[in-house]
Formats: C-alpha cells, sequence, structure tokens
C-alpha cells in the first residue's frame, strides 16, 4: 500500500489566507479558459461589428433609416411626464455618464495604482480612453444623425452612437475583468446588463437619443471592452501570479520556484 499522502502537508509558516488572496487574485484577471476567452472574442466582434452595421445603415440616411418608425414609435411611449421618481432616477444617470461620472473610473485608477497594479491600471485607463474617445466619437463623426427634438438635457453632436450607453457598457466590462472574481462574474454581469439597460432607457426618456443609438452605443462599449480584455488577458494573468502574496508564499516554501 502507497504510505504517499493524498494531497501535501500544510506549511505552518504559510498563511492560507495569503495563497488564497493570490488564487483570487489570478482568477480575476484571467478569463475562465481557453473556451471562454475564445467565446469573448467572438462576442465582443459580435457586437462591436453589430454597432459598425448599425452605423453603416445609418449613415445612409441619418434622416429616415429602415427601424426609424421603431425609433419614433419608443420616442411617443416616452412621452412623459417627465417628473417624479423617473425624473430622479433619469437625472442621476445623466450626471453618471457625464463629467461627474468621471470620478468613478478615476477612484478606479488610483486604487489600482496605490495597489501598485500597474498592468491593470494602464488596462483601465486605455481602454477607457479609447472606447470612448475613438471608437464612440469616430462612430458619432462618422454618422452625425440628428437627435430627437426638445432634448431635456445638454447634448452634443451626432445622437448615434449614445455614449452614455456606451460608456456604461465599457465600464462594466472593464471593471468585471479586473475587479470582479470569476466566480462571481455572472452575477455581475447581470447586475451590469440591468444597470446598462437603465441608462438606455433614460437617455430615450431624456430624448437624448433614438432607441436604436442606444442598443448601438450598448454594443459598441461592451464590445470594445471585450475585444480589449481578450487582447491583454495574457499580460493581465501575469500581473495576478506577480501578486506580492504569491511571490512572498513562494520565498516561504523550500524549494518553491
Amino acid at each position: 500500500m502507497s504510505t504517499i499522502p493524498a494531497t501535501p502537508p500544510t506549511r505552518p509558516d504559510v498563511p492560507a489566507s495569503t495563497d488564497a488572496s493570490a488564487e483570487a487574485a489570478t482568477a480575476t484577471a484571467e478569463p475562465d479558459g481557453g473556451g471562454r476567452r475564445t467565446g469573448m472574442l467572438a462576442l465582443g466582434a459580435a457586437l462591436l461589428g453589430a454597432a459598425g452595421v448599425l452605423a453603416l445603415i445609418v449613415r445612409r440616411d441619418v434622416l429616415r433609416p429602415p427601424f426609424q418608425g421603431l425609433d419614433e414609435r419608443w420616442h411617443t411611449w416616452m412621452g412623459g411626464p417627465h417628473e417624479g421618481l423617473y425624473s430622479a432616477v433619469a437625472t442621476v444617470l445623466n450626471w453618471f455618464g457625464g463629467p461627474v461620472g468621471s470620478v468613478v473610473p478615476l477612484a478606479l485608477l488610483a486604487f489600482l495604482l496605490i495597489r501598485r497594479r500597474w498592468v491593470s491600471a494602464g488596462f483601465l485607463f486605455g481602454v477607457y480612453m479609447a472606447g470612448n474617445m475613438l471608437v464612440i466619437q469616430g462612430l458619432k463623426h462618422l454618422v452625425d444623425r440628428p437627435r430627437p427634438a426638445d432634448p431635456l438635457v445638454r447634448v452634443d453632436h451626432g445622437s448615434f452612437p449614445s455614449g452614455h450607453a456606451a460608456g456604461a457598457a465599457l465600464l462594466v466590462v472593464i471593471v468585471g475583468a479586473l475587479l470582479v472574481p470569476a466566480a462571481r462574474r455572472r452575477a455581475w454581469w447581470v447586475g451590469g446588463a440591468v444597470f446598462t439597460l437603465a441608462m438606455m432607457w433614460s437617455r430615450t426618456w431624456l430624448h437624448a437619443h433614438w432607441l436604436s443609438d442606444t442598443a448601438a452605443g450598448a454594443a459598441a462599449g461592451a464590445g470594445a471592452g471585450l475585444l480589449a480584455w481578450w487582447l491583454c488577458a495574457p499580460a493581465l494573468a501575469r500581473e495576478a501570479r506577480r501578486a506580492p502574496g504569491r511571490r512572498h508564499a513562494s520565498e516561504r516554501v523550500p524549494g518553491a520556484r
């Protein structure tokens, strides 16, 4: 009968919490297996491609695209009255998607820098800026669709796509990639989808966008975030494996490398 123990004995000088925290950091940064990473690439490309196709369709006739009838019907349903709880929720979401909302990614960036997660901080800054400035503003200048009449908030040029919806979806993906453990991501995606849908509703309720603008914005933001995560996943995983907790645990175990 073999006398080799089924599991190696736990070293008393290596705290279990240290290894657990390092494993959690790795699980947060790594997509769950090669198959899921391939799925991430496929979904990101499909979402961003769908936003691009919608942009080309709208660009052919910015005043009367094929789905303008649906947009106008939804716009009528969002007619009001614009007061009470709905107004408060829409106002908060409008602030979140504007300059005030930049406090959230800046706070996350500061947190990552304090934790010396340089790759994660670079990912957050680069993807958030590129997604908003290149992808969304690029589509806006490509299409330049007129907005609905009489928006209830201050708006810039171009209704397509919705920058608020895109920013919400992009931030959901970035936070999910960097800060949410893999075991809890399903709940995070559900909550993030609800948040993004609420942002889409608020933009149409405030008459700032057509419904198709918000759908394209959410698809573009989520697609850009997923493609960036797929591209940077190896670097994020290497950073997680070099976490201080994992390195210190290896230094305490004789023969560990």
